[in-house]
């Protein structure tokens, strides 16, 4: 009588594995000519462009290019909305453009935002983009949804890209590329605290060791705060790592009063410092902390600058603005609040010796993007700090090019605010099914795996079953240099440049294209989907210019490759695909 019933059961979970379906999403991704001759005698400039994977909205931005050390402190504006420091600035950026999967032409007639025409020379153009009409697709209906604390892991202890990157959410880690429906590939750790102690949700990890992470932990009352160690137990109750800091704990600031009047931001690193911000708002301290890895204060930052007015308060909002979230892109960190209009880019490496350099660029109330009371009814004209009013922006990411997205709830059926890569405002986007619900976070992958693309919350396009976990939406920005300087790339370039090979997906070769600032040791390395090493191509010393090398994967079994180009401090991972 047991053996059918033993069958069965077998056969069930047979069936099971065999419905397992991995997250695999279909990239979207845009190919344009890294350079782009112009002569700036008024014609129009044609810039092809290819959309494959999925449609697209497409933006195109004309940058100043080499110009960041001129530009210095620079606050313009409508109320001086806009503040730029080392950093070349927007010229131009378009509407997005609608594009469809295929070949489409970009025309520019080589003048600013203001009809003006540009001086001749040469220019960085960035396209950004993302599938506004597919529907999202889920990565985990786990109920792990993004929100502040969420981030993804993208790089391994050697630094290189994960070929299966991991997304984080407080104590919790999904492994991108699981069946989204299976539960037990859902990690989590317990952190058990004294009483009164809570942790912030965004943690940081050991550089490359998942056994290790770092946590903001505040007391309730006293508002006592620190940066706590410890090793990661899966299923299990973490451990403070007491031979980290003092006794397991780095206490840079104590007793700040209670914990509703202070805001914390968790946890990032960059790999060779961790950062963490506190704010208090009514007897206002607003402070970055940058500590090393041995449990020493390295330097504290006041932000007060930026981050506290007392003529917001005057006029009926807050003290302080934030921060309360935080986000860090290779050297770069991003700062925000839901609290406040405020959106901040900040260089800590930079500030370590220069405490003005720490400061890269801020977008405030006066461009309409992320804006608080700005509407002519509004009973506290132009405040920022006020978290009485929307937007709320929960969350702050940035891709490799440094655009810069926010939720946006509460202004109606759209999904996020764009800035550029200079914090210019680029206006209000939406996710396809858009609707007015809450919208809790993205976070971007692009690390040029196979799961590059924007992590978002589904409330406002699912129903009730679809409105837990992690959901996908193609994305991808590029950029290149349009000039009126004939061989520009091999004469003189300004920025390291990486192409996508051509042709791409290939069968049997195919030819990678590079760009070298300055002449020095490079390496270009093949990888296969396991992040292993399969073909070095160059390993020797390049002179500053254009090169090309030639893959020939005759002999390697088809599937998605990464190509990796080093040189000296620069470095950059490419998808393509090998069909057979």
């Amino acid at each position: 009588m047991k053996r059918p019933f033993i069958f069965a059961i077998a056969l069930l979970v047979i069936t099971s594995s065999a419905l397992a379906i991995p997250f695999s999403p279909a990239q979207l991704k845009l190919i344009a000519p890294p350079v782009v001759e112009y002569m700036f005698d008024g014609t129009t400039a044609q810039i092809p462009v290819t959309v494959s994977g999925t449609p697209a909205g497409v933006f195109f931005l004309v940058f100043t290019e080499g110009q960041a050390s001129s530009i210095q402190n620079v606050r313009n504006g409508y109320l001086g909305w806009h503040y730029v420091n080392n950093i070349d600035t927007c010229v131009y950026a378009s509407t997005p453009f609608e594009f469809t999967q295929g070949n489409h032409t970009i025309n520019w007639e080589g003048k600013n935002q203001d009809g003006v025409t540009v001086p001749a020379g040469s220019y960085t153009y960035y396209l950004w983009g993302w599938d506004n009409i597919g529907t999202k697709k889920p990565v985990t209906t786990q109920n792990i949804y993004p929100m502040r604390g969420g981030y993804i892991e993208e790089r391994d202890a050697d630094g290189m890209p994960l070929a299966q990157p991991i997304y984080m959410r407080s104590l919790n880690k999904w492994v991108l590329g699981g069946d989204p429906e299976d539960p037990s590939l859902l990690e989590t750790t317990r952190v058990v605290l004294p009483e009164n102690y809570g942790l912030r949700e965004r943690i940081a990890f050991q550089p490359g060791d998942y056994s290790n992470f770092y946590a903001q932990i505040h007391n309730t009352e006293s508002g006592y705060l620190g940066i706590w160690k410890y090793q990661w137990v899966p299923g299990g109750e973490s451990v403070l790592d007491t031979s980290w800091g003092d006794d397991g704990v780095l206490l840079p600031v104590q007793a700040l009063g209670t914990y509703t009047n202070n805001w914390f931001s968790g946890v990032v690193t960059d790999r060779q410092y961790l950062y963490a911000t506190i704010c208090r708002r009514e007897e206002p301290i607003v402070n970055f902390y940058v500590a090393n890895f041995d449990g020493e204060l390295v330097k504290t930052i006041d932000m007060s600058e930026w981050w506290v007015n007392q003529q917001e308060l005057n006029a009926g909002g807050q003290l302080t603005g934030g921060p309360n979230d935080i986000m860090v892109r290779n050297q770069y960190v991003f700062l925000n609040a839901h609290t406040s209009c405020l959106e901040s880019m900040v260089n800590p490496s930079a500030g370590l010796d220069d405490e003005e350099a720490f400061w890269v660029w801020h977008n405030g109330n006066g461009d309409f993007v992320g804006d608080h009371n700005f509407e002519p009814n509004a009973q506290r004209p132009w405040v920022c700090f006020d978290y009485n009013v929307a937007p709320y922006t929960y969350t702050i990411t940035s891709d490799s090019n440094y655009f810069t997205m926010t939720p946006s709830y509460d202004m109606g059926a759209v999904s996020f605010a764009l800035y550029a890569p200079d914090g210019t405002g680029l206006g209000y986007h939406a996710y396809s099914g858009e609707t007015s619900d809450i919208k809790w976070g993205n976070f971007i992958c692009d690390n040029g795996s196979a799961y590059d693309g924007i992590y978002t919350d589904n409330n406002s396009t699912g129903g009730e079953g679809a409105k837990t976990g992690v959901w996908y939406v193609g994305h991808d920005s590029i950029k290149g240099t349009i000039t009126n300087q004939v061989g520009v790339a091999d004469a003189a370039p300004a920025a390291f440049k990486v192409a996508q090979n051509v042709p791409n997906p290939f069968n049997p070769t195919t030819t990678i294209s590079f760009t070298l600032a300055r002449a020095g040791r490079t390496t270009v390395e093949v990888y296969n989907v396991a992040g292993q090493k399969v073909d070095t191509l160059v390993n020797s010393s390049l002179k500053a210019g254009s090169h090309s090398v030639t893959w020939n994967a005759a002999s390697f079994s088809a599937g998605v490759y990464f190509y990796t180009v080093k040189s000296g401090s620069f470095s950059k991972t490419t998808k393509m695909t090998l069909l057979k």
